[in-house]
């Protein structure tokens, strides 16, 4: 009822469709060569552009005798990521447990320390225990 009503008031206006040519999408084909020519002449020009800059690029390297980069070599990162691959589970826990490659294992004072930090967190607790903030 209210489209017939709308249907009503656009139709005075003059704004009926007034059945010209459309393309699938419903414009008009003018219209849709005019924006795929307007898309060619942006991509030309951002194509002169990359030119003029690549040419600057080599004076700088020419002038400074810099080597460039390979295009051809890729990185060898997973589709879509930004880093590198994810490490497993297992390979974190290997990590972790190769206490030989830090400092203190290599001086031969993990013991100490996990004794001194298991100390600490007694005492830590104890002291939190005579506050009324900690319980």
């Amino acid at each position: 009822m209210v489209g017939n009503q709308l249907n009503e008031v656009t139709g005075g206006l003059g704004l009926k469709d007034d059945g010209g040519e459309k393309t699938e999408t419903g414009e008009d084909p003018e219209v849709v060569a005019a924006r795929l020519e307007q898309e060619e002449r942006r991509k030309e020009k951002h194509r002169k552009m990359e030119q003029e800059r690549e040419k600057m690029r080599q004076g700088i390297r020419d002038k400074y005798a810099i080597k460039k980069k390979e295009e051809g070599v890729a990185m060898d990162f997973t589709e879509g990521r930004i880093g590198g691959p994810r490490k497993t589970p297992e390979e974190i826990a290997a990590e972790m447990n190769a206490e030989d490659d830090s400092i203190i294992g290599q001086l031969g004072l993990t013991e100490q320390v996990e004794k001194a930090k298991t100390m600490a967190t007694g005492a830590f607790e104890t002291v939190k225990g005579f506050f009324p903030f900690g319980k």
